[in-house]
């Protein structure tokens, strides 16, 4: 089943200059990418795409990490991209990421608050097009 997705590489991807191999890792994969942009997100943004999130104690460091600087958005296309797609990234926690991932081969912890992690991807079919809604309006 063709499905579409929310893809973003996060502000340390970015200034890490991963975006290439991120890319990369996805066309090698097979899935499409029918739209891309750069954003630096608002806090108005955040708060609506992290809503679940939004009064826990973890909550401004993770903001303050996405608004950091630009995130590459994406929307994905193909079979499955959804598990496809989080399975490439790789387990949230960098250093428990296994090797072949993307957090697995490009992520490891850094000091501070935030988990710094790379990349994002929705986690279900309402959360792709509530997600993809939110940031290609």
């Amino acid at each position: 089943m063709t499905e579409r997705t929310l893809m973003l590489i996060k502000p340390d991807g970015v200034k890490r200059g991963k975006m290439g191999e991120i890319i990369r890792r996805i066309e090698n994969k097979g899935y499409q990418i029918s739209a891309m942009k750069m954003v630096v997100p608002t806090e108005e943004l955040l708060n609506l795409h992290y809503a679940e999130h939004v009064g826990k104690p973890y909550y401004p460091s993770l903001v303050n990490y996405m608004m950091s600087g630009p995130v590459v958005v994406m929307i994905g296309e193909g079979t499955n991209i959804i598990l496809g797609w989080r399975t490439l990234m790789g387990e949230t926690n960098p250093t428990k990421a296994a090797p072949g991932t993307i957090r697995g081969d490009l992520g490891r912890e850094w000091d501070g608050e935030a988990m710094m992690n790379l990349v994002h991807g929705s986690d279900s079919l309402s959360s792709a097009k509530r997600e993809i809604n939110l940031w290609f309006t």
